[in-house]
């Protein structure tokens, strides 16, 4: 029986591990691949107050550490499902249910108090390549990434508001950005399509689908095909922002909790749900700034409310 089941190694339950252990607490954390989530694939950070110039695998290592050395025990396995029970004594508690990594069952695991920080998954361009040049000409997260592409030529690709905003982002730094998008109107606010269209280095590439990454070792360009015509046109770009969205994977967890329609986490900046002891944190809380700051700031006041709700019961 642990005080605080941490589920997700990113950084807000990295967070939630370090200061649920500060707080005196036992605290273990589940994660069903690697520690890290996904700033492990960013090879540079320097958006992270304190941290100047480091990258997305060594900030990630040393958080890990930290909850370590503090005492958080690190378990491996994917949750599947979480159930509130009563003790001997009356007071409830939390049993989570877990698979292996080849599908067959884990072990469960109890604790007084379950943080839910699964984090998410970006919806990806699904063509060859794109996993071994991310990092190197493709990212997720133009707020991220952007500043290393300034006075360069750049593609966003999509069409709903978050497409615009990284369009509208990379329009202040890069020297061109072609925005791609598979229909002839953007899914987006009008309001931000108007400004788009009236700044000089953007251009809308529309009824236009990426089929190609160019470029080795990193990344030189894309190739895209309108979906009318059938014309091929390649973007000579030095890097592509995909904003297709994030997909959150908490199901398993909808029991327990509140889910928007999107799938995540219908949860306030309290990071509470709709059942006692059970606590949200990072990108898989709805949200409208999805950043690195904003995750551990989540698990801090996730691990938190945990420890307060473990002192009330007494």
């Amino acid at each position: 029986m642990y005080d605080i089941l941490v589920v997700g190694a990113g950084p807000a339950g990295l967070t939630s591990a370090i200061y649920g252990t500060r707080g005196g607490k036992t605290v273990a954390v589940l994660e069903k691949l690697s520690y890290g989530g996904q700033i492990i694939n960013t090879p540079e950070v320097e958006n992270y107050p304190g941290a100047k110039k480091t990258s997305g695998f060594e900030l990630a290592t040393a958080m890990y550490e930290q909850a370590v050395e503090l005492g958080a025990k690190i378990e491996f396995g994917e949750a599947v499902g979480i159930e509130k029970l009563i003790d001997g004594d009356g007071k409830p508690y939390f049993k989570v249910s877990t698979k292996n990594a080849i599908g067959q069952p884990g072990p469960d695991y109890e604790a007084k108090a379950v943080i839910l920080a699964t984090g998410v998954k970006s919806r990806e361009l699904g063509l060859p390549r794109e996993d071994k040049l991310t990092g190197a000409g493709i990212s997720y997260c133009a707020t991220c990434d952007g500043a290393f592409f300034r006075g360069k030529d750049v593609a966003v690709l999509g069409g709903g508001n978050t497409a615009l905003e990284d369009a509208e982002y990379m329009a202040e730094l890069a020297n061109k950005v072609y925005l791609v998008h598979r229909r002839n109107e953007f899914r987006g606010d009008e309001i931000t399509v108007k400004r788009l269209s009236e700044k000089e280095n953007v251009e809308f590439v529309l009824d236009s689908v990426p089929v190609e990454i160019l470029g080795e070792p990193r990344v030189d360009g894309i190739k895209v095909k309108n979906v009318k015509t059938e014309e091929e046109r390649v973007l000579p770009v030095e890097a592509i922002f995909v904003a297709f969205g994030r997909v959150a994977e908490n199901q398993a967890f909808a029991d327990v909790t509140n889910l928007d329609q999107a799938g995540f986490f219908d949860s306030g900046e309290d990071c509470t749900t709709k059942t006692e002891g059970v606590f949200v944190a990072g990108d898989a809380r709805q949200k409208t700034r999805r950043q690195l700051v904003t995750a551990t700031s989540d698990g801090a006041i996730a691990a938190m409310a945990a420890i307060e709700y473990i002192h009330n019961l007494g």
